[in-house]
């Protein structure tokens, strides 16, 4: 994977790691909060789709 994807894609993976972390964070802290989740699984879905594109 390392080799086949570009900056952009490295960012978008490291973006929808740090948003879990986040939105695990506001969770465990203050409670579930179904739109932040449904934010992260479209963030999750976009990246990739862009890993899928970059490699096939």
């Amino acid at each position: 994977m390392a080799g086949s994807t570009d900056s952009s894609t490295k960012t978008m993976g490291v973006l929808t790691l740090g948003g879990l972390v986040v939105v695990t964070a506001y969770t465990v802290a203050l409670g579930s909060n179904g739109w932040l989740w449904f934010g992260w699984v479209v963030l999750g879905l976009i990246t990739l789709a862009m890993i899928v594109l970059k490699t096939g």
